[in-house]
């Protein structure tokens, strides 16, 4: 079954725990972590991944676009992230390696996320120990961007590395998601699908998510 994640990027940051009772329909909390280096925009940090776990027990499917990310694995695990995605962008392979060793050992779900630029061949060194691939369907940095069709390819090419390394890996897709395109990416293989400006710019949150939930 597909499962939502709506990105709190679309959410009113100053009613934060009302927009996230909004959404509470929904399978995961996607939120999104961004430094100002690794993309240009400043998003937010653990004191505030600390602050949503307290409010919410939803699962915290947590995206690090930020750079050289194992320096903050530790932190947003006790923060109270589910699930942390680290960009095979952001630092040297090696380093990217530490920091899914780190999720292992803090007992959190551990997922690469690769931008547009980036060949879904970049994830066999890690595959077999992953539990979800993010693919970015826009580059990363910014809500609202409009949908990279070119993207289904390499969705495609990760359902098929997947499908034959790791067949309980979920595929994540993020960016321009909204009826028309889900259904795009849950035929090229995706099964999680974060959502922003399509669940938080609708009338009812929770008929937005349904709907999306059934993407075929």
């Amino acid at each position: 079954m597909v499962k939502v994640a709506p990105s709190i990027l679309s959410a009113d940051f100053c009613n934060l725990e009302a927009d996230i009772r909004r959404v509470s329909a929904a399978d995961w909390l996607h939120v999104d972590v961004m430094d100002g280096m690794f993309v240009p925009n400043i998003t937010i940090g653990v004191p505030v991944v600390q602050s949503i776990r307290r409010h919410t027990d939803m699962f915290l499917d947590v995206h690090l676009m930020i750079d050289k990310p194992a320096r903050y694995i530790d932190d947003f695990c006790k923060a109270g992230a589910d699930l942390l995605s680290v960009h095979l962008e952001a630092d040297h392979p090696t380093r990217i390696a530490d920091a899914l060793r780190a999720m292992e050992a803090n007992g959190v779900k551990k997922a690469v996320a690769l931008r547009p630029i980036t060949s879904a061949k970049a994830v066999l060194p890690y595959i077999e120990q992953l539990d979800m691939v993010l693919v970015m369907t826009v580059e990363p940095g910014f809500g609202g961007q409009k949908f990279m069709e070119s993207q289904l390819a390499t969705i495609r090419e990760v359902r098929a590395i997947i499908d034959q390394y790791n067949p309980g890996c979920e595929l994540e897709v993020d960016g321009g998601i909204a009826p028309g395109t889900a259904e795009l990416v849950v035929e090229a293989g995706a099964n999680v699908l974060v959502a922003g400006s399509a669940v938080y710019g609708a009338e009812d949150p929770a008929k937005a998510i349904e709907f999306l939930r059934k993407a075929t």
